[in-house]
């Protein structure tokens, strides 16, 4: 055997993919792993592996030997291996290097995952629809979103069902009306950082992401995006009741409501009611008086960002 491997012959050969190896141990491990056969199973919680070597690490977090230990923090770890990977974070090591670009990974999976976005690779594939995405948790996500109705993460407060906790979360900031974020422009509060950052747009008029096809320029990356759908025609979502299409699951989900006469927000001060609660939000301004947004040349102020912008090109723009 010894001399095979100095010689390069290898005797083992799968006839399918006509790859070989040293020895047919090695070429049965192969097999199973291109066959997903999972021949080795645990007898603590049912998951099955295709090697022993796999399941005999899984093993280890039932019994939690954690053999390996970091002496910079003291973590332990199941394996010497997942040591080693540990220990790039004390020492800054990122030895896998992005060939697109100067980014670089502590693990081999990470540059991966990060490659993808250069390529536009998406190999994980939704069987309900065929929409691609880029890493398995997003597809993992779209069918509990889309497919399965499962809703695991429920609010105590009013019974709502959310796909992912930190959905919830950001839901539970409604009950309790914690607004942590103040625009210095306008006094209006938000939930989070990302969203007074978006609204800092209105104020400034900045909108930094331009569609290439048309020089379009939009605040909000994610309003690019869901711009640059209407130039490939790619509208996923329709509407059964008229078949009309939309490029956005939200916007489907909006437009439904044209059909099943669902108006959710009601006014605080009224009894009308509306399908979007900006729609609630511009008519609540008609009873308080509130003008949120002001010209910052003549300090006139507005109830709408559009009625701002147009007063400011028309009475202040050279």
């Amino acid at each position: 055997m010894d001399k095979n491997i100095h010689t390069g012959e290898k005797l083992n050969t799968r006839d399918e993919c006509c790859k070989t190896f040293l020895e047919t141990s090695d070429l049965k491990t192969h097999l199973k792993v291109n066959t997903n056969e999972m021949t080795h199973s645990c007898n603590l919680c049912g998951k099955s592996f295709s090697q022993l070597t796999h399941l005999k690490v899984h093993q280890k977090r039932h019994t939690a030997v954690r053999e390996y230990m970091c002496f910079e923090c003291e973590k332990t770890f199941t394996s010497a291996k997942c040591l080693k990977k540990h220990q790039r974070i004390h020492v800054g090591e990122k030895p896998y290097k992005c060939s697109h670009c100067d980014k670089r990974f502590f693990l081999s999976e990470h540059l991966k995952r990060h490659e993808r976005t250069h390529s536009s690779e998406k190999p994980h594939v939704c069987d309900q629809c065929g929409k691609s995405f880029v890493q398995k948790q997003q597809l993992t996500g779209h069918k509990n979103r889309y497919h399965t109705g499962e809703r695991p993460f429920t609010c105590d407060q009013c019974g709502k069902g959310f796909t992912q906790s930190s959905h919830l979360k950001d839901h539970m900031n409604i009950h309790t009306r914690e607004k942590l974020h103040t625009c210095d422009q306008c006094g209006k509060t938000f939930l989070s950082s990302s969203t007074l950052k978006k609204h800092l747009a209105v104020h400034t008029h900045e909108k930094p992401h331009s569609c290439h096809l048309c020089g379009k320029s939009f605040s909000c990356l994610q309003y690019l995006k869901k711009h640059e759908k209407t130039h490939s025609g790619a509208r996923e979502y329709m509407c059964f009741e008229c078949g009309k299409t939309f490029t956005a699951a939200n916007s489907l989900k909006l437009h439904q409501r044209i059909h099943t006469g669902e108006k959710p927000y009601k006014c605080s001060h009224c009894d009308k009611r509306f399908t979007q609660a900006i729609y609630r939000k511009t008519h609540e301004m008609i009873h308080t008086g509130e003008k949120p947004y002001h010209c910052g040349a003549c300090g006139k102020r507005f109830s709408r960002s559009s009625r701002l912008h147009s007063h400011t090109k028309n009475k202040h723009s050279t």
